[in-house]
């Protein structure tokens, strides 16, 4: 039998019964025009900022421990997916490693790749 699904994915009520339960509030983000109003409008703004905080970090190590602040050792569109596609790949398998063996996570990341 099919269940159905609520109209809006936000409205969850599984979610919103979790929250309350465990004394916290579900905060989700809001389109409407700016400036925007209301309850809990400053942990909105608080989020863009940590993702991209957070996503430029990403950036900057995984380019610099696969060199890519300079030319993609591989030629053509394909071959140039593939290289950063199995880069992807062998950075999540080094961390899941580092994980499994309580190594910390990024010191000394580009050295254990290269060791490798």
């Amino acid at each position: 039998m099919a269940t159905s699904k609520p109209s809006d994915p936000l409205e969850c009520p599984t979610v919103q019964e979790t929250c309350e339960q465990g004394g916290q509030i579900q905060v989700t983000t809001q389109y409407s025009p700016y400036p925007h109003t209301g309850d809990r409008v400053e942990v909105r703004q608080v989020f863009p900022k940590l993702r991209s905080t957070a996503i430029e970090n990403f950036n900057e190590q995984f380019k610099g421990i696969f060199d890519g602040h300079s030319q993609v050792p591989a030629k053509g569109l394909r071959n140039t997916r593939r290289f950063a596609l199995a880069a992807i790949l062998l950075y999540q398998l080094a961390l899941l490693y580092r994980f499994q063996h309580d190594q910390p996570l990024r010191v000394g990341l580009k050295a254990f790749l290269k060791a490798a």
